[in-house]
């Protein structure tokens, strides 16, 4: 398979991760009952918010500063969740969005870091970087606890991914392959503690 659909593909993935995880944050505006400025706030700063940390540290110029597609995709996410009735949006639709935009930047962010000739185990946390801090911002603007802060499988959904994908491109995995396989796992955990509630155990002693 030559670069140039396998370029199109992380591309694709890049603005799937940005366009749910914009809509997630426009649905915390919306369970807050906020203003239309709220909604594209919220949808800009989830949607960037982990990929701007990540572009920092690696020494990249800002995704979203050199391509306006992104910025048009998080202000075109929050107003499709701002004129959507609420009726439409499941009780737990947030959590779904999240979970998708999760696996996806998390793959992501893993690809863009070793493209940049980053080693594989801080590639692997740029992943998790990526796929968490937008959603980590949006919780502290929206009032509720960081994620950080409870024991649902989040971070740990993103690191199986990050870490997945990295670990099958070191041993020879055609890059569009690990990228499925890898997300496709990070979403299952994730869609898993979604689905049965679980969480991780805390600090005991």
């Amino acid at each position: 398979m030559d670069k140039l659909p396998i370029a199109l593909w992380f591309a694709t993935l890049d603005l799937v991760g940005i366009a749910v995880f914009s809509a997630s944050g426009a649905l915390a505006a919306a369970q807050k009952r906020q203003t239309l400025v709220t909604f594209t706030f919220f949808a800009v700063v989830t949607g960037v918010g982990g990929g701007t940390v990540r572009d920092l540290l690696i020494g990249a110029p800002v995704f979203w500063v050199q391509d306006q597609r992104v910025p048009f995709v998080c202000l075109s996410m929050a107003l499709i969740v701002w004129f959507t009735p609420r009726r439409i949006w499941r009780e737990n639709a947030l959590d779904w969005f999240d979970a998708i935009g999760l696996a996806a930047y998390a793959v992501f962010g893993a690809a863009k870091s070793l493209a940049f000739g980053i080693q594989p185990l801080p590639a692997v946390m740029m992943g998790v970087i990526t796929a968490c801090v937008g959603g980590i911002i949006r919780d502290v603007l929206a009032g509720e606890p960081s994620i950080l802060l409870r024991p649902e499988i989040y971070v740990t959904a993103a690191a199986l991914a990050s870490l997945s994908f990295v670990a099958l491109t070191v041993l020879g995995v055609p890059s569009l392959t690990a990228a499925v396989i890898a997300a496709f796992a990070g979403f299952l955990l994730r869609g898993w503690a979604i689905v049965r509630g679980v969480g991780l155990p805390g600090y005991q002693r």
